[in-house]
């Protein structure tokens, strides 16, 4: 467990998530705003279920002060192929520097696991985010209806060695 102040001053914590997170996590995926309109239906009946959670690394940022301990974003890294499979900031909490720290973490448990990589396919509207945290564009993943109808961006993190 870490933990950091946000650039707005806010205590965050960034633990391992629990099997108790799936549902919370759940609500943070299908309700977030970058997945509303045409994007919706790729989202309508995600699930992050305890299953889910037990086979990946996946962390939760954690708020101290105001939010009483709420979950306000969370990742998840896959090791074998590298790559970050979710990343999620709450739609209130967004421009905080919550993605950042999820990322600056992210990056820290794949060099503890001794990835020098990690791919990112992103959603459209997160693109510019994954570029403005060092990610750098290596192609494109093409549609593939009915499950995801257009095509998104694919990005890499490097991951130095210390």
């Amino acid at each position: 467990m870490s933990s950091r102040t946000s650039p707005i001053g806010q205590s965050i914590t960034i633990r391992r998530a629990v099997a108790r997170d799936a549902k919370r996590l759940t609500r943070l995926v299908r309700g977030s705003g970058a997945y509303e309109g045409k994007y919706a239906a790729a989202v309508a009946g995600y699930r992050v279920g305890p299953d889910y959670i037990e086979a990946h690394r996946a962390f939760v940022a954690v708020g101290a002060d105001e939010h009483g301990g709420r979950v306000l974003g969370f990742y998840s890294l896959v090791l074998a192929p590298p790559e970050l499979d979710l990343l999620f900031v709450a739609d209130e909490a967004q421009g905080r520097g919550i993605g950042r720290l999820l990322v600056a973490h992210m990056q820290s448990e794949a060099r503890a696991a001794g990835l020098d990589r990690v791919k990112v396919v992103s959603h459209r509207p997160a693109e510019d985010f994954y570029h403005r945290a060092g990610a750098v564009r290596t192609g494109t993943a093409l549609a593939n209806p009915p499950a995801v109808p257009w095509d998104r961006p694919e990005f890499e993190f490097r991951i130095p060695s210390e």
